[in-house]
């Protein structure tokens, strides 16, 4: 992380701005809100609508519980949430409420058993294995695009039998969906990989409802909720939450995770030596990453958040980021702590709309960590690691790296 920004003002910073993130320590920001505007009002800038910021824990928790007073159907990210609505309302889980939400949620978690995802867990294991024989002890890498970018795309690739020829696509296209690499890159290159995205998964649907699996996607296809087939776009719609959600944070964790590790040399020592559990290593790596960096809601009601008066038609906005760096639930959360517990951390969200691939998650931050207990000597990075140019998404899009067996 970078040094503090302590000449700036928290309060009179736009957290809608991806810039924010890069010019400011995020630690620093949050800790800042937190203590001095802990339901802060961030103030419409260039045409762009005000909204809250919701910092601490506790808050954060309440407004995810409270599905009475607080929607997602019309956004749940700031990209959406400022436009006042969201194309896949009602028709993708994340931004459907309600009974129609456990419906469809229970159909998916179908496809998520505890025997099937115990056998994904042991193929994450080993292609992890297999990605790290390639880079190990052969001096500098990208460990962005050499290892973590082909864990959790395949991983949920197997999930959603797509076959291994497209699979380095849906990467490509995802990489432009929910965060660009600086301010020059354009909106249009999003849009289109999102519709390319959203393309693909509407011919594949096609072909499994002709020749069904035992794949999520056949379950989407041929599953009935409340007695009739999902509609073509609820399927496709909930492919592509599926992949954006495995894949982006899973990738940014595992990137993150090595920087920590390299810039926290006890941590790593204590990693190797045994001294704390993969398990509990995982949740920190988690924690301390949080590549989600917000979810929203909108307010269906005047309602009290933190002490303050939230009204009706609000846009309000949950920050894991701050949340997962609260003093109150997390002492001395500014420190990397491998063997930190209870680590009731919020990477996954929370609620109802609590991340379907959260196993999986934990799976890849996982097996990256096994692999670097059991085949790395040392960690090193030799140059800058490229920040993703992002308000929803934390991490980096380049970590050159040289491990050494």
């Amino acid at each position: 992380m970078t040094a503090p920004e302590r000449t700036a003002d928290a309060t009179t910073l736009d957290l809608a701005d991806a810039q924010t993130y890069i010019d400011h320590d995020p630690v620093w920001l949050w800790r800042e809100l937190r203590e001095r505007s802990p339901v802060h009002w961030n103030e419409p800038k260039g045409g762009v609508p005000g909204f809250w910021a919701v910092t601490r824990y506790a808050d954060v928790v309440s407004v995810y519980k409270d599905t009475k007073n607080f929607t997602s159907e019309r956004g749940n990210v700031l990209s959406t949430l400022l436009q006042g609505h969201d194309s896949a309302a009602g028709k993708m889980l994340a931004v459907t409420d309600g009974a129609h939400h456990r419906a469809v949620r229970n159909l998916m978690l179908k496809s998520f058993s505890p025997r099937l995802l115990d056998h994904v867990a042991e193929l994450v294991r080993q292609r992890t294995r297999d990605l790290f024989a390639g880079v190990v002890g052969k001096g500098q890498v990208d460990f962005a695009s050499d290892v973590a970018d082909n864990i959790p795309i395949n991983t949920i690739g197997d999930l959603m039998d797509v076959p291994q020829a497209d699979r380095q696509q849906l990467v490509e296209w995802n990489n432009k969906t929910l965060a660009r690499h600086s301010s020059e890159d354009g909106e249009m290159e999003e849009w289109l990989a999102r519709n390319e995205i959203l393309m693909y998964f509407g011919t594949l649907a096609e072909q499994r409802r002709k020749s069904p699996g035992d794949d999520v996607v056949s379950a989407l296809a041929t599953g009935l909720v409340e007695g009739k087939p999902l509609p073509d776009d609820e399927i496709v719609f909930n492919c592509y939450s599926l992949i954006l959600g495995a894949d982006e944070s899973s990738r940014m964790s595992s990137i993150g995770a090595i920087r920590a590790l390299a810039e926290n040399p006890d941590q790593w020592r204590a990693l190797k030596n045994g001294d704390v559990s993969i398990e509990s290593a995982t949740e920190e790596v988690l924690r301390w990453t949080t590549p989600a960096m917000h979810f929203g809601r909108r307010a269906v009601a005047d309602v009290e958040v933190g002490g303050t008066t939230v009204r009706e038609g609000d846009v309000v906005t949950l920050w894991n980021s701050s949340a997962n760096f609260d003093e109150a639930v997390f002492p001395g959360s500014e420190r990397f702590d491998l063997a930190r517990t209870p680590n009731k951390h919020l990477a996954f969200g929370f609620g109802p709309h609590f991340c379907l691939g959260a196993f999986l998650g934990r799976a890849h931050v996982g097996a990256v960590l096994g692999c670097l207990r059991d085949t790395v000597s040392d960690i090193r990075l030799p140059a800058e690691p490229t920040r993703l140019y992002s308000n929803f998404v934390y991490g980096y899009s380049s970590l050159p790296v040289e491990l050494v067996p």
